[in-house]
C-alpha cells in the first residue's frame, strides 16, 4: 500500500467563509465542493480542506490521506488495534473511506477514489 497524498481539514462553521479567508490568504483554487467540504489547491499539489460537517460520519477527521489500497489499509488500522469509527464504506461521490482514531484522540480519513 502507498500514501498518495495527504490534506488537512479544518473545520469551519460558514464553509463559503472559510474557502474565501483561504483563497485570498494562500492564493489556493478551489478543486472540489460538495457543499459541505471543499478542497483547495494549486498547480504543485498542495491541498487544503474546509468543512462544515462530514456527510455521512459522526465525526469530522482532522487529515484525509488517500492511499492506493484501502482495503490494506483497513486491514493493517485493524490489526494494529485502532479504532474504526467510521467504517469502510463506497461512498456516493466516489470514494470507498473508513475512519480510525488514533490512541491521542485524532480522528484519520482514509480513502482511495472508488475504481
Amino acid at each position: 500500500m502507498r500514501v498518495e497524498r495527504v490534506v488537512p481539514n479544518l473545520v469551519v462553521t460558514d464553509l463559503d467563509a472559510g474557502v474565501a479567508h483561504h483563497r485570498a490568504v494562500l492564493g489556493l483554487d478551489v478543486l472540489m465542493d460538495h457543499g459541505w467540504i471543499v478542497t483547495l489547491g494549486d498547480a504543485d499539489g498542495h491541498q487544503l480542506s474546509v468543512m462544515t460537517q462530514d456527510a455521512s460520519a459522526a465525526m469530522n477527521p482532522g487529515v484525509s490521506v488517500f492511499v492506493d489500497d484501502v482495503h490494506e489499509a483497513y486491514r493493517r488500522a485493524q490489526e494494529a488495534g485502532f479504532d474504526i469509527v467510521h467504517p469502510l464504506t463506497d461512498e456516493p461521490w466516489g470514494v470507498t473511506r473508513f475512519f480510525y482514531r488514533d490512541e491521542s484522540g485524532n480522528v484519520v480519513n482514509v480513502g482511495m477514489h472508488t475504481p
